[in-house]
């Protein structure tokens, strides 16, 4: 009797042995981002459908707050991959020792000026360029010229023409304030502070973000806006092209691209130190510097994709500026200049 029980469990477990396995569920990749992120479902599908796994996206306010969470809980972190920080916040990204270093091979399709981390801890996404916007027709009917340079904006014929945005409560704002310091410098004859002290008494208008001053005050976009110069994105005119639906030749916005007029915003993404499963992260990283993902972000995202194979949509490609000289800031300098800045900012500008 007991040889036949034997018998039976042995055949049971051969059985068993030789059925085939059941297939493992998809792995959950968890990705920490800004409010701003927008991809489409196909193309997260994409990534899904060929590793197996379900992307939860965790939106977690702007990107210095994003950042705070993530240093905050770098000892267990909320993600494995993040997505957003960008050169303004770099610094303190790296110094908090927040990601693992990958290099991706997808690196290699990237121009060198983008990839700020010799290191590969972030590697980059996208980026957009901070500019003046202008309303054409209104300088049209005025029978003005358009600024062609950030001094312009100091001359008489320019008082009271042009909003920006504070710098201490707006991300374009800050960039702004960042491309006068590049192209100004903060020693010498004429400083940033002394042009922002000029555009002042030219009667500059400060709002406390980008919705208020496009919406609220750029002649072309407000209904009763009194501000035709905004500073606004690189990008802008083929949006509004975009979202207009009327056919143009030219975009009813311009852009003012004089080097060191515009700040370059770099975003980037990095693998979490701490995560389960860095292989996932890794293809998904890849997978952000690939041309399906990276040939979908300017009509979500509205910036320009990092990888120079990545084509551009008709309406980029027809309409958008990419300024060939933006001013130069390094990171590590913001990150220890930004709030002093700000405040000299705000002494010459707001008191």
């Amino acid at each position: 009797m007991r040889a036949r029980v034997a018998y039976i469990l042995l055949v049971g477990l051969l059985l068993a042995a030789c059925a085939p396995a059941t297939p493992a569920g998809p792995r959950v990749l968890r990705l920490m981002t800004h409010d701003s992120f927008d991809i489409s479902t196909e193309t997260l599908a994409a990534f899904e459908s060929a590793h197996n796994a379900t992307v939860e996206i965790v939106k977690a306010g702007d990107a210095g707050l994003m950042l705070n969470q993530a240093i905050l809980s770098v000892e267990n972190p909320l993600a494995d991959v993040l997505y957003g920080v960008d050169n303004t916040l770099m610094s303190r990204a790296l110094d908090a020792d927040l990601f693992l270093p990958y290099d991706s091979p997808l690196l290699a399709q990237v121009p060198d000026g983008l990839e700020l981390d010799p290191d590969h801890r972030l590697l980059p996404v996208d980026y957009g360029d901070v500019c003046l916007n202008y309303d054409r027709a209104w300088f049209a009917d005025h029978n003005l010229p358009p600024p062609d340079s950030l001094e312009d904006l100091t001359q008489p014929a320019y008082r009271g023409l042009t909003v920006v945005e504070n710098p201490a409560s707006s991300s374009p704002g800050l960039a702004f304030m960042l491309a006068t310091i590049g192209h100004f410098g903060e020693t010498g004859g004429y400083t940033w502070l002394d042009y922002w002290a000029d555009l002042r008494a030219n009667d500059v208008l400060v709002a406390e973000g980008w919705e208020d001053a496009y919406w609220g005050h750029f002649t072309y976009a407000a209904e009763g806006g009194d501000r035709p110069i905004v500073v606004s994105y690189a990008s802008s005119p083929p949006v509004e092209v975009y979202f207009s639906g009327e056919e143009f030749t030219e975009a009813p916005t311009g852009v003012v691209v004089a080097d060191g007029a515009c700040f370059r915003q770099v975003e980037f993404v990095g693998i979490l130190r701490g995560t389960a499963q860095t292989d996932l992260a890794q293809a998904w990283v890849d997978f952000m510097l690939d041309k399906t993902f990276q040939e979908d972000i300017p009509l979500h995202m509205f910036v320009f994709p990092a990888n120079e194979n990545a084509a551009l949509p008709d309406v980029f490609a027809r309409f958008a500026l990419i300024p060939e000289h933006p001013a130069q800031v390094d990171p590590a300098a913001i990150e220890a200049n930004r709030e002093t800045w700000i405040e000299q900012w705000t002494l010459t500008v707001l008191r």
